[in-house]
């Protein structure tokens, strides 16, 4: 744990001192939105893959082949200064079922996310169209339900992440592209774990026609080092959500989307897969603040 809190401590002093980061708040020509890039109710189907193989596996890993209706929420407060981006998000999303054969019910979650991040990029690199920059983020996951683990106890998922690299943003197709080193503190069990990884993400949008455009955005990350031993650590996962949006009216839109999701942990013998296919109804806008 002491190592996560020094390379805390190490970023918030040494970003102030990279080129371009001393002015960055002194800048006149800066701007303040809200964001509320998604707000949805999906209706979607969910499948598991190598479901009956390995039982070392948390959360929506353990799902059954579901029909069901999910909300999603991504929004975020962006503060645009002249040599840097500061922006704070937060997601959400939740997806739950309930299905009864032979008499017996079962509930399955498909979907239990809340994550809250903090995010400071340098524009170090101007492009035709965005940037490129070193940038910092810290963020918090957790969930809204506990599961249960392989102990017959309940948990709730709960893991600071700090992340440090290289970030393109807000170029013309990707909105964001970054390579970063990854630190996590998991809080999930008792006593606290240790993670280290590598992390590469985007976030690409590609207009097809006027009022239709496919967005995707996915990551994927591997891990290196452990402080303790969990067979239900991943020892890499990687994700990517893709969606056709087609406006409708204002901020409206409708979208049919997959996602899929990929696993493998430290006490399996084979990875696992997620799949969702379904259709959406969302809404998004903005607000200038300055």
């Amino acid at each position: 744990m002491l190592k996560f809190y020094k390379a805390l401590l190490v970023s918030a002093f040494v970003w102030p001192f990279l080129p371009g980061a001393a002015h960055a708040f002194d800048d006149g020509a800066s701007s303040l939105t809200a964001n509320l890039k998604r707000i949805a109710v999906q209706y979607n189907q969910n499948s598991v893959s190598n479901r009956g193989e390995d039982a070392e596996y948390p959360g929506t890993f353990t799902s059954d082949e579901q029909e069901l209706v999910s909300f999603v929420f991504d929004g975020n407060l962006e503060y645009n200064m002249q040599k840097a981006v500061w922006l704070n998000s937060l997601f959400m999303e939740y997806g739950k079922s309930k299905s009864t054969e032979n008499g017996v019910t079962t509930k399955s979650e498909t979907a239990d996310k809340i994550l809250l991040t903090t995010d400071y990029t340098l524009k170090m690199w101007e492009l035709d169209q965005g940037f490129v920059g070193p940038f910092a983020n810290l963020g918090y996951q957790t969930e809204f339900t506990t599961f249960e683990d392989e102990d017959g106890k309940k948990y709730r998922t709960k893991i600071l992440r700090g992340k440090t690299g290289l970030k393109l943003y807000e170029g013309e197709l990707f909105k964001e592209l970054y390579i970063a080193a990854v630190e996590e503190a998991d809080f999930t069990y008792s006593g606290t774990n240790m993670k280290t990884a590598g992390e590469l993400g985007y976030q690409f949008e590609y207009g097809l026609r006027e009022g239709v455009k496919f967005v995707s955005n996915g990551y994927l990350r591997k891990f290196f080092v452990y402080d303790k031993y969990r067979n239900t650590d991943f020892k890499y996962e990687a994700e990517t959500n893709n969606r056709l949006d087609v406006a409708i009216i204002g901020g409206l839109s409708f979208a049919p989307f997959i996602n899929y999701k990929i696993a493998k942990t430290r006490g399996a013998s084979k990875f696992r897969s997620n799949k969702i296919i379904g259709l959406s109804l969302g809404y998004e806008t903005d607000y200038k603040f300055w």
